[in-house]
């Protein structure tokens, strides 16, 4: 009996930590205005959602810098940065690593765009992309693409980091189809 008091207790507290790790946030819907966001990047620079409006913005939410999947989506984007600006793209990474951290990883593999540090995980939970352990904190590897006038068009919750920017280019391809 004992022991079964003691398997439901450890039931009971398992599936409350998982339900808070899961209320981390709530995702956009598609087609609402993306949330704004008021971050710094790698070098100090504040960039907003309205630093952004008339392009498309290809947001994405990564766990850590300098990460085997964060490095090789990354340099993905790094990769296809021409193909994706030419298509009226610019892509700006998130996670909750702090500028000091994200500068060292945009220099080590010359990346080209912002990273934008938030510390305390407030844009990515406002984009339910904020996986909260309890003792830390870090984004899930979601992507938003949102269009010139800062609306969610397009969110890629499972994420192949080394075929992800070609997703992204291939469904801005059929976005712009006719334009």
């Amino acid at each position: 009996m004992k022991l079964f008091l003691l398997l439901l207790v450890i039931f009971i507290v398992a599936s409350l930590w998982v339900a808070r790790v899961a209320r981390a946030g709530e995702l956009p819907s598609v087609g609402a205005a993306a949330p704004n966001f008021n971050l710094p990047d790698q070098a100090g620079k504040t960039h907003t959602l309205q630093s952004f409006a008339g392009h498309y913005l290809v947001l994405y939410f990564y766990p850590k810098d300098d990460t085997p999947g964060c490095t090789q989506e990354a340099c993905a984007f790094r990769d296809d940065l021409t193909q994706l600006t030419e298509m009226g793209a610019q892509v700006v990474g998130i996670s909750v690593d702090d500028s000091e951290s994200h500068a060292e990883f945009a220099k080590k593999y010359h990346l080209p765009f912002p990273l934008l540090a938030d510390k305390d995980g407030t844009v990515a939970a406002s984009y339910g992309a904020l996986l909260n352990l309890g003792i830390m904190k870090i984004a899930r590897r979601y992507t938003f693409l949102i269009d010139p006038q800062g609306r969610l068009v397009k969110t890629y919750l499972t994420v192949e980091t080394s075929r992800h920017s070609k997703q992204i280019i291939t469904d801005l391809k059929e976005l712009t189809q006719g334009k």
